[in-house]
């Protein structure tokens, strides 16, 4: 496996508190296949690419 996600979640710090922006996805990547992410303007797509290579904003909480 080229690539494995399992139970991503990503949360930002707001002025109430904190916002989940990616809720528990998950996902695998093979050598040789290619991936693409759709989705409505604000549904994370940005986000969970930003949390794979370690550049989400300063206070961003990831796990999974």
């Amino acid at each position: 496996m080229l690539l494995e996600v399992s139970e991503l979640a990503v949360d930002v710090a707001t002025r109430g508190g904190f916002r989940r922006i990616v809720d528990r996805t998950s996902f695998s990547l093979a050598e040789g296949e290619s991936l693409g992410v759709v989705g409505e303007s604000g549904s994370g797509k940005t986000m969970t690419a930003l949390a794979l290579i370690a550049l989400t904003p300063e206070g961003a909480n990831v796990s999974g």
